[in-house]
């Protein structure tokens, strides 16, 4: 393969800046908005119903700092579009508006800030894993019934759906084992080659995927897939991320992307959140405290080797702009 058929799109900003911002999340912002997502389809049915809301979520998160805008097809699939009456044709433009709805946003920013038209934001295509599909809490524990090609499979019609889209990269999320990743590369090196994608576990703890494989295992199984320009962690409590970031660093040389949750607790069972103690002691043990907030947190997931930060699971705009305001302290 020549060698410029496999980018990083994520080079153009990190070259620039001391870390990449990635947006916040879109179901906490559409729910605040007053959208009901108690729903399989979870923020993938907005696509339907409100697509221009959808757009202000991206467009408030380009306006905060943001420079990736992470699509709404996180629990959009073929398979669950369709069991909603919904032709394959008609599920696949859906999931391609998702992409659409980004890049439009990002026109809109580009349009009120010319500045950034010479390193505009990034639109990643979101591919969330087979237990977001299920719906019912195994993104978070793993332990599916699918083996390797039967993954394989159930993502290819995606990927390939979203890819004819043209978004600038796949963020493949919230991987709970390590099976699934490396059924993502195998479909990126046999029938994607020219794609990018970043791929980001969901973690139980400082060390353990969801489902308990080593962090370090799962990094060491996928970090020769080209395709793969960034490896990271998303959805996952923010004391444990400055460990998991070492782990990943320990494994590979590739940009390290993380977006953990803000510090709440999910209940998969009853889907819902509970509130955390407001004030975790950091990891060193040196006494030190950081509150629940992504800003305070950055500089050890930098100093850990993190190339790029943003915000999952009931994170906001307001959460992206501290982190812009702390890269702007960086210079």
């Amino acid at each position: 393969m020549p060698a410029d058929a496999i980018r990083n799109p994520l080079s153009a900003i990190t070259a620039q800046q001391p870390f990449l911002i990635v947006d916040g999340a879109l179901a906490t912002e559409l729910e605040r908005a007053g959208f009901d997502l108690n729903d399989s389809l979870w923020s993938a049915r907005v696509l339907a119903d409100e697509p221009q809301a959808i757009v202000d979520v991206h467009r408030a998160y380009f306006e905060a700092g943001a420079d990736v805008a992470t699509t709404a097809s996180y629990q959009a699939t073929l398979e669950g579009l369709m069991a909603r009456s919904l032709s394959e044709t008609q599920a696949s433009a859906l999931i391609q508006r998702s992409v659409t709805l980004a890049a439009q946003a990002r026109s809109e920013y580009l349009a009120a800030h010319p500045e950034r038209l010479d390193c505009p934001p990034l639109v990643a295509a979101s591919v969330g894993p087979y237990g977001a599909y299920l719906a019912d809490g195994s993104e978070y524990r793993g332990g599916y019934a699918l083996d390797r090609a039967g993954l394989r499979d159930f993502h290819r019609a995606r990927l390939a759906t979203l890819l004819d889209a043209k978004p600038d990269v796949l963020a493949v999320e919230t991987l709970p084992c390590a099976e699934e990743a490396q059924a993502v590369c195998d479909l990126l090196r046999d029938d994607f080659p020219t794609a990018r994608a970043w791929i980001a576990f969901s973690a139980r703890n400082a060390s353990e995927l969801s489902d308990g494989t080593p962090i370090r295992e799962a990094v060491r199984a996928i970090a020769d897939c080209e395709q793969v320009v960034a490896i990271g962690v998303n959805c996952t409590a923010l004391e444990h991320i400055e460990s998991l970031v070492r782990e990943i660093r320990g494994e590979t040389d590739k940009d390290i992307v993380i977006y953990p949750n803000s510090g709440e607790v999910y209940d998969p069972v009853t889907k819902t959140w509970s509130a955390a103690c407001a004030v975790l002691v950091d990891s060193d043990g040196d006494g030190s405290e950081h509150d629940h907030d992504l800003a305070g947190w950055t500089p050890r997931w930098l100093a850990a080797g993190a190339t790029a930060i943003g915000g999952c699971c009931r994170t906001g705009p307001d959460d992206i702009r501290a982190l812009a305001d702390l890269r702007k302290a960086l210079g």
